[in-house]
This record gives C-alpha cells, structure tokens and sequence, in this order.
C-alpha cells in the first residue's frame, strides 16, 4: 500500500455538538483502521482551524477516499489526499 496524507476541513455550519456525539465511535473506527494497518497517526490542529491530518494508506486515493468515508464524522469533512513520497536524498556538502 501506497503513503497518503488526508487533509479534512470541517464543512461551514457544521454543528460542532453533533461531532462531539460521535467521538467515542470516531476514536473506535480509527483504532480498528490503525489495526488493520489503514491509518498510522491522526492530528488535530486547533479548534480554530478545525482541520484533522490522517496518514493513510491504500491502494490510491479513491482507495483512501473509500476508506476514510467509514468515518463518523466524514460526513462533516471536506477532504484533500496527497500522495506522500519520501524525501529525495540530499548529498552532504563535503
């Protein structure tokens, strides 16, 4: 499987107490996802910002795409996936 990075963005108008009713069914899909090797971290900037980072794996982004859309609160984000490549290798000035 394939490194993704999922950029979700809360929708204008979303109802932050209806997503806070879904967390402990949030946090029980993302520890099955980390268990199956689909999901390696997530991180939560600030309120403010109201944006979840998801490192991902799948087969493409469609794959990804599929996969976070089993989310609880999925309905709520509008998603961007990158593709995650490895940095190029940097000689050291000698």
């Amino acid at each position: 499987m394939k490194a993704f990075m999922v950029v979700a963005t809360f929708k204008p108008g979303t109802n932050m107490a209806d997503v806070m009713a879904v967390v402990p069914e949030e946090q029980a899909r993302i520890r099955e996802l980390q268990a199956e090797g689909r999901i390696n971290a997530l991180y939560l900037a600030t309120a403010a910002r109201q944006t979840v980072f998801l490192e991902s794996f799948g087969d493409d982004i469609d794959d990804v795409v599929a996969m976070v859309n089993t989310l609880p609160m999925a309905v709520w984000w509008d998603l961007d996936v990158f593709p995650l490549n490895p940095p190029a290798h940097v000689a050291e000035a000698s």
